[in-house]
């Protein structure tokens, strides 16, 4: 029987992924193979030695300590798109709100609560509504920075408004420009999309090479009057240098999920309190993906939506009952010590994929007979090894 820690609160749908008679799930487990978790922060806290993978429901990882993880062989999944739709309707609402006047005119509105003739109040809505007047959408220019689910999204529904979009992503995979709609325009760098675009959407992970991609030196390529969205991560934005331009006339107005102590008090600011993927549907579907991938892992050694190993699956070859998996560090010579140590055992290879990233790398090796403690031990004990499997 397997088992799996939770932190936070799980959906009970992710959790029901689990059957009881094989798994034992719960938040004060001894000894787990395996965790499931939402924001909880692992850094300050201790590895157990049984931890074989880690399961993040959701699409940041900012919460696990990664690379030390990846150097004890614990695979870290996330749940790419799993929150995208409900990331993708705030970033259209935030598109909105920036748009017309709609907050002034509804804080307005409640303003009102002296007056009790509801002709009076008809006529003095209708002479004072000028000042809440907006824009539309359509026709306007959305820059979506970043082309991943969330990105590839929000793009599609800006065209079905009948908004121009063009995009830039320097890291675009094969899968996301399948993904991504004909009519979006790639942008060739960032400066070319922040000058011609009226709203600018950004959806990129919060990495060294993004934190404050928007900052005082690119916010000056900004079309003037420009609304920028950052439903993304908060250290992709240099909070201050919004500010500055904000202040400048610049910068028309910053929607953006994370608040901070500078942007408060500003009606050029809409900060929403970090709600982009808390829908009861999101957590539903970043919980049941982050079970499945645990389940497929912890049961087949498969990795679908790794941020530290690579992508590695196989099948079961028919009715054979015998796997090892292991990582090791991304060395040559390793999968032939591996092979050697069988070898000597009279252990036959069936089928085998070996694949790697970066420094790791993963093997899954299906044998026609089920190895014994002591082989595993002895794969184990091959230099470079990092964790063995016997599945």
């Amino acid at each position: 029987m397997f088992k799996v820690k939770t932190y936070n609160q799980i959906a009970v749908k992710g959790l029901d992924r689990f059957e009881r008679d094989q798994y034992e799930v719960a938040s004060d487990i001894n000894e787990p193979d395996a965790y499931i978790l939402r924001s909880h922060k692992l850094h300050a806290e201790p590895l157990p030695a049984s931890v074989k993978a880690v399961a993040r429901a959701g699409a940041g990882v900012n919460n696990v300590p990664v690379e030390e993880y990846t150097k004890k062989g614990v695979v870290v999944f996330n749940t790419p798109g799993a929150n995208a739709n409900a990331v993708k309707e705030l970033v259209l609402t935030g598109m909105l709100l920036s748009s017309r006047g709609i907050l002034p005119g509804m804080e307005y509105v409640q303003t009102l609560t002296d007056m009790t003739d509801a002709e009076a109040m008809g006529k003095l809505l209708e002479k004072q509504k000028s000042q809440f007047a907006g824009s539309e959408l359509r026709g306007k220019t959305l820059g979506v920075v970043g082309l991943g689910a969330i990105g590839s999204m929000v793009a599609e529904t800006a065209l079905s408004l009948g908004m121009d979009v063009v995009g830039y992503d320097p890291a675009l995979s094969v899968e996301a420009a399948w993904r991504l709609p004909s009519q979006v325009g790639r942008m060739e760098n960032l400066q070319s999309l922040l000058g011609r675009a009226d709203y600018i959407s950004l959806h990129v992970p919060a990495i060294d090479a993004t934190r404050h991609l928007i900052n005082e030196e690119t916010l000056k390529s900004v079309k003037p009057g420009a609304v920028l969205l950052n439903f993304a991560r908060e250290a992709i934005v240099d909070a201050q240098a919004v500010v500055d331009s904000l202040d400048a006339g610049h910068l028309g107005r910053y929607v953006c999920d994370f608040p901070e102590p500078c942007l408060l008090s500003r009606k050029d600011v809409y900060a929403m309190p970090h709600i982009g993927a808390s829908t009861a549907e999101a957590e539903e579907n970043c919980a049941v993906m982050a079970a499945n991938q645990l389940k497929d892992f912890l049961v087949h050694g498969n990795i679908f939506n790794s941020v530290n190993f690579p992508f590695v699956a196989m099948e079961r070859n028919g009715d054979l009952d015998a796997r090892l998996t292991f990582s090791n560090e991304n060395v040559s010579g390793v999968l032939g010590h591996v092979l050697s140590v069988l070898a000597e055992h009279d252990i036959n290879v069936v089928d085998m994929v070996n694949k790697s990233r970066g420094d790791i790398a993963y093997n899954i090796i299906d044998l026609d007979q089920v190895p014994s403690e002591a082989v595993r031990q002895a794969v184990e004990q091959v230099e470079h090894v990092i964790s063995v499997r016997v599945l």
